[in-house]
């Protein structure tokens, strides 16, 4: 994951946008996948179907992709057990955070919200440090 690819990488923005311009435009809620995933089981029961349906859109897609361009996913040096931890601190953070990338990057930001913006700043600010001490500390990245 060390090129950039400006077309796919479009593309995939110009997909992300219009999946979350659809889902606030159709249904009236905010693409944050954090507050989808943790309000399923949780949330009013009227709401677990499109919830579901979200989730599983996103997991099928993901599949899909791995079926049919298999390079372009690729393998992890990491393994299963440390992708589920890290998974695990992602929920986390995002419910102390009172959101992920995708609510507060992609769809706050849209809507103008303060508290989205100050959220991704944070979350950008956070990435810089980690790779910078990562490099720093010879760990690579």
């Amino acid at each position: 994951m060390t090129e950039f690819t400006p077309y796919t990488s479009l593309a995939g923005g110009v997909l992300i946008g219009l999946a979350a311009s659809l889902l606030l435009i159709g249904y009236g809620r905010v693409a944050g996948v954090s507050g989808i995933a943790g309000n399923l089981l949780l949330g009013k029961h009227g709401d677990r179907a499109w919830r579901g349906a979200f989730l599983l859109g996103l997991l099928l897609a993901g599949a899909l992709v791995a079926w049919l361009m298999p390079e372009a996913v690729g393998t992890s040096p990491r393994s299963l057990a440390s992708i589920a931890a890290a998974g695990l601190l992602v929920g986390v953070g995002t419910r102390l955070g009172s959101g992920c990338t995708s609510g507060h990057g992609v769809c706050g930001l849209t809507r103008l919200s303060p508290r989205s913006l100050v959220a991704t700043l944070a979350f950008m600010l956070s990435g810089v440090v980690t790779v910078t001490l990562l490099r720093w500390l010879g760990g690579g990245a």
